[in-house]
């Protein structure tokens, strides 16, 4: 398993971080998809779509994860502390809030990762 995990850890980051950045990026859309939505949905909005878009290619991905994070922290404890007991993200639904933390916090560790298209630009 060990050997498993160290020989194909690249194309489980990439793989991580596709769907991360898709996930995302669906996320933002769906903040346009019922109309105008109001000013912090905008907002919202266009932070997943470019947080998204720069997690799928693997450009500035560390940049990309902060904002990323900070805006699933804002997520949480505006909209989902409202929603029930700020310590019980079942309750409050904002688990998926607390996962794409979770999601961002490691690709900011790794960064753009082996395989990224910010590399195809910087030799």
């Amino acid at each position: 398993m060990d050997n498993l995990a160290k020989n194909y850890k690249d194309i489980f980051y990439l793989i991580f971080r596709l769907l991360i950045g898709a996930l995302f990026f669906a996320h933002g859309t769906m903040k346009f998809a019922n109309g105008t939505p109001a000013t912090l949905m905008i907002i919202a909005g266009v932070i997943e779509l470019l947080v998204g878009a720069m997690l799928f290619l693997g450009v500035w991905t560390r940049w990309a994860s902060f904002f990323g994070a900070g805006q699933m922290l804002v997520a949480y404890f505006m909209v989902h502390t409202g929603m029930g007991p700020w310590w019980n993200p079942i309750a409050n639904q904002g688990e998926l809030a607390l996962l794409f933390f979770a999601a961002f916090c490691c690709s900011f560790i790794i960064g753009n990762g082996r395989w990224n298209v910010q590399s195809l630009f910087s030799k």
